[in-house]
């Protein structure tokens, strides 16, 4: 069966956007929701935190707090060879954000002294989901950067969606988030989720401080629950980290079962995951479509995946590759690949994408766990206008100027004639008081 979309845009070079596939949900509702959750945090604090964690985890929890010895059975109850994998992810993710790092500088003109000085906020928190799939990479890939930057401290916040060897649940949050957490050094660890975990980070309560920002990936609702924060004034986030989504652009070397595993991996996720496949060759489509089938036979998450291919899976046929760009770069992809022949210079012409993986060797799955760039990417075609998470998403950049008399002088008349043009004379006698000290 097909569980692609054919969508044919050969032929015409319109601006593609509303035509592309993305989720739909009904965000009123959603919203409406989110600002129950938010009005409930910010009014009742950890009561609040207690009560929406028995409603949405179905969990009954006291200290919300993750204590030490909980940290610590978490890290010695953890494999060794998946630690050993923890710690040189961990390795690389540093090394990446060491130097994603920007520096600050000054110089001189006019006489004048300035610069950016770049200072790290106070405190982060970071949102590591554990529902539909627990995700310890993304603890990663939030705290790493943080602490790159010099953030004082960090609380993380994750759902108490932990289970014993026998599927029991245990009331905390996963075990092998909790080892992470603690590999990493975090601060605080909190057992609370969702939209909840950002209203408490945004606006405190007394198990969690209130963080300067708050970042990580999440479901609508967290996505909706930190713009509304934003919008607020209560806290920074690192852009709308909401569904995952893959864009592919194919030519006639791509092989069709790497489209395949990659389309099916992003859509491994969630429901509401968007695959994409650009290619200029229709004959791709069906080879692509039977491996789709052979490979679901022996996949896991069956119902998931193919809920999300058959719902936001789709095929743009294009003209030829440099259409296939135009698409892409308009689509925005969180996670961008490229299989076609020079695929650097083609990667390199599409501008705008979340990451980009280069060649059929580079699978979005290596840069999610392994490699080192940050999976914490805008998604819905922000990327656009926004990058993905990194050392500057935690640091404040501050510009400074210094004068002397001579630069004041210099740069007087500029600054007087700009305020009249403006009709602000009292900038110009905030310049003239130096001047002349009667005026």
């Amino acid at each position: 069966m097909a569980r692609l979309t054919v969508l044919d845009l050969r032929g015409d070079r319109r601006d593609p956007r509303e035509r592309l596939p993305r989720p739909r949900a009904d965000l009123t509702a959603a919203r409406e929701g989110v600002d129950r959750t938010l009005a409930a945090v910010r009014d009742r604090g950890d009561d609040a935190l207690r009560e929406l964690t028995r409603t949405f985890d179905r969990v009954d929890v006291d200290h919300l707090v993750v204590p030490d010895d909980v940290l610590d059975d978490a890290v010695t109850r953890l494999d060794a060879d998946l630690r050993g994998t923890i710690e040189r992810s961990i390795d690389r993710v540093r090394w990446f954000h060491e130097r994603a790092m920007p520096q600050a500088w000054e110089d001189e003109r006019d006489g004048v002294r300035m610069g950016v000085w770049f200072n790290p906020i106070q405190r982060a928190g970071v949102y590591v989901p554990g529902g539909v799939s627990p995700l310890p990479s993304t603890a990663i890939m939030t705290v790493v950067p943080a602490q790159v930057a010099g953030v004082e401290q960090i609380v993380l916040c994750t759902p108490p969606t932990g289970t014993d060897a026998d599927g029991n649940r245990t009331g905390w949050p996963d075990a092998t988030i909790l080892a992470t957490a603690r590999l990493l050094g975090v601060d605080r660890v909190v057992r609370v989720g969702g939209a909840q975990a950002i209203a408490a980070m945004a606006y405190g309560t007394d198990s969690v401080p209130v963080c300067d920002k708050v970042v990580g990936p999440g479901n609508l609702y967290v996505a909706l629950a930190k713009q509304q924060l934003v919008a607020e004034g209560r806290i920074g986030t690192e852009g709308y980290a909401g569904p995952t989504e893959v864009a592919i652009v194919a030519d006639h070397t791509a092989d069709p079962r790497h489209l395949a595993a990659d389309l099916i991996g992003q859509a491994e996720h969630d429901e509401l995951v968007t695959s994409l496949l650009i290619t200029p060759e229709e004959d791709l489509v069906a080879p692509v479509e039977a491996a789709i089938e052979e490979q679901l036979a022996r996949t896991k998450h069956v119902k998931r995946i193919a809920t999300a291919l058959e719902n936001q899976g789709t095929v743009a046929l294009v003209d030829d590759v440099d259409h296939a760009i135009e698409v892409a770069e308009a689509f925005a992809a969180e996670h961008l690949e490229v299989h076609t022949d020079d695929a650097r210079k083609v990667a390199e012409a599409i501008r705008y994408a979340g990451t980009t993986f280069i060649g059929a060797a580079t699978p979005v799955t290596l840069g999610d766990y392994a490699a080192g760039p940050n999976h914490t990417l805008p998604t819905s075609g922000t990327a656009r206008f926004s990058g993905g998470l990194t050392t500057s998403s935690f640091l404040v950049a501050v510009n400074f100027l210094e004068c002397d008399d001579d630069s004041l002088r210099f740069l007087a008349e500029d600054a007087c004639r700009l305020a009249d043009a403006e009709d602000l004379p009292a900038h110009r006698a905030a310049v003239e008081v130096r001047l002349d000290p009667d005026a």
